[in-house]
C-alpha cells in the first residue's frame, strides 16, 4: 500500500471552487478504486496550500485508477472544472509508503 499526497497551491480568492472540486473527488476517487483520505483546504495560515490524500495498492494500481478517474463523467467534468476556473496555481504529488504501525496497534 502505497499513501499519494498531492500539494496543491490554490488562489486565495478562489476556496469556494477548491471546496467543490474537493467534494466532487470525494465521489469520484473511491469509486474509480483508491481510498480516499480526504481534501484539506485552507483553514488558519497559509490562505494557498491544500492538500488531497489517498491510498492506492501500487503504482501499477495508480495507472489503472487514474485511466478509471479519466473515463469517469464526474472526474472528467472536475478535470475540466479546474482547467477552466484556474483556481489550481501548482500541483505536485508524492507517493509514500506507511513506515510505522497504524496508530492503536501493537
Amino acid at each position: 500500500m502505497i499513501t499519494c499526497f498531492i500539494r496543491y497551491e490554490i488562489d486565495p480568492f478562489r476556496k469556494e471552487e477548491f471546496a467543490l472540486y474537493s467534494r466532487n473527488w470525494g465521489e469520484a476517487i473511491p469509486r474509480c478504486g483508491a481510498d480516499l483520505i480526504g481534501y484539506f483546504g485552507p483553514h488558519e495560515g497559509s490562505a494557498t496550500t491544500a492538500y488531497g490524500v489517498y491510498n492506492i495498492d501500487s503504482l501499477a494500481a495508480y495507472e489503472a485508477y487514474r485511466a478509471r478517474l479519466a473515463a469517469d463523467p464526474l472526474g472528467r467534468e472536475n478535470y475540466e472544472f479546474a482547467r477552466r476556473e484556474r483556481f489550481i496555481l501548482k500541483e505536485d504529488r508524492i507517493f509514500l509508503k506507511n513506515l510505522s504501525r497504524p496508530h492503536g496497534k501493537e
